[in-house]
């Protein structure tokens, strides 16, 4: 297997770098470089008999380049920050350096950088989730569109998109209608209406499954992270999309039940679609 993270050899104590190919030992969740399965010390008979090999899981597959969680928000906030301080600059001239050192930034660029976090904290809850037979794709770009997906996360049972949002104010459900006028369901957080947020995940999800068809479930889910939850539950269900926080999502995720799926081969077709971001 190519090694998902740095790691160390059990045997003779080589560093191993992210993506070298290595001996995964499951039983023990540890890993030996490849000369020393060669030519280093065997397995006790009873540690042999119970090493397994590794899971599909385990294994990543060299031509799929999961991609950097909040790596284009990121970006844009440079580019925004940047274009900032130029005008600045101009603006201010030779006090230009002393208008930027005393200035705040915009909300609007602010903004970026804290999308980043909130993508960068979720897609590292889904990376440590690999063990558990999570496949996850970070930031990838919607084709003929400057719109992207936040994340990709293909469990055994099929893949999740999620848009991961980094806010203040409690998540809840506003139900209107339902008796003479039609049910409306409305996302709202704290006092402001978030509605659209679920009409854009539902549209990432149906490009999703443009792609896979309808063989493969596809579920969405909006991912809040540091906003306002309580204590106990919390988290909800509108429009088929679960709207949770970073924890209870991974719940979710492991705890998926249905047909199992060809979990790399859908993971690679989804990489070939839709790429880094």
């Amino acid at each position: 297997m190519r090694l998902r993270y740095a790691g160390t050899c059990r045997l003779c104590d080589a560093h191993l770098s992210a993506r070298e190919p290595a001996i995964y030992e499951r039983s023990s969740r540890t890993v030996r470089c490849i000369d020393c399965s060669a030519s280093g010390p065997a397995q006790p008979p009873a540690v042999a008999a119970a090493a397994a090999p590794p899971a599909a899981q385990d294994v990543e597959p060299s031509d799929v380049a999961p991609g950097s969680a909040g790596a284009s928000a990121r970006r844009e906030h440079e580019r925004r920050r940047s274009n900032d301080e130029k005008r600045l600059r101009e603006r201010w001239g030779r006090l230009g350096g002393l208008a930027v050192a005393l200035s705040s930034e915009p909300q609007s660029t602010a903004a970026w950088s804290k999308g980043a976090v909130g993508e960068e904290r979720v897609g590292r809850m889904l990376d440590d989730l690999a063990d558990r037979g999570v496949l996850a794709l970070h930031d990838r770009q919607v084709p003929g569109s400057r719109a992207n997906i936040d994340h990709l996360a293909v469990t055994a049972a099929g893949i999740w998109v999620i848009d991961a949002k980094r806010c203040t104010g409690r998540p809840r459900l506003r139900v209107e209608g339902g008796v003479i006028r039609p049910r409306v369901e409305k996302l709202y957080v704290g006092s402001r209406n978030c509605t659209r947020l679920v009409d854009s995940v539902l549209k990432q999800a149906s490009l999703v499954r443009d792609v896979v068809g309808d063989q493969v479930p596809v579920h969405a889910a909006l991912c809040f992270v540091e906003a306002d939850w309580p204590l106990i539950g919390g988290d909800f269900v509108t429009r088929d999309v679960r709207v949770a926080w970073p924890r209870r999502l991974s719940a979710a995720l492991t705890s998926d039940a249905g047909a199992p799926i060809d979990q790399h081969h859908v993971r690679r077709r989804l990489a070939e679609v839709f790429l880094p971001a």
